[in-house]
């Protein structure tokens, strides 16, 4: 069996942005809201820019807790989506799970387990009623804003 590349450079990106589809958009908007009563989580592969990551797929995974307060992916399902991105020649450029109840932004336990430093953190949380989605990149420990740029 081949061995799984899992990309991390030497030097890690810093990008500013993550361009999104509005079908990519409204593939995650429709996974967090037929679970509205827990964290929902999945994973976004695409490819890494200068200064904006471009995502290509969404791949929802279970929430092997079911709670509405913390996400464990499905480990099979999840090793699932990364042979799934090296054949495709994609990397996993973002990972998205929802707060149902807030924050809308990472929690102190999504900032000690963030795992994977190239990965933007999607956040979907509740804003007057209405799901909305804000991006971060979290790494040691700090926590900055992504922009999310629409794209074609």
């Amino acid at each position: 069996m081949d061995s799984l590349n899992l990309h991390l450079p030497g030097k890690l990106h810093q990008p500013v942005g993550l361009s999104l589809s509005v079908k990519l958009w409204e593939q995650m908007k429709s996974h967090v809201e037929g679970l509205d009563t827990e964290e929902v989580c999945g994973m976004i592969a695409g490819h890494y820019g200068e200064t904006v990551y471009r995502a290509e797929i969404v791949v929802p995974i279970k929430n092997e807790l079911h709670s509405p307060t913390r996400y464990r992916m499905n480990p099979q399902e999840q090793l699932d989506a990364f042979f799934h991105f090296e054949e495709q020649g994609l990397d996993l450029i973002a990972i998205y799970h929802s707060h149902p109840n807030g924050p809308e932004r990472p929690s102190p336990t999504d900032v000690a387990e963030a795992y994977y430093p190239e990965a933007i953190q999607l956040i979907w949380s509740q804003q007057a009623k209405e799901w909305g989605c804000r991006a971060f990149l979290v790494r040691g420990g700090r926590v900055r804003e992504i922009a999310l740029q629409p794209s074609a």
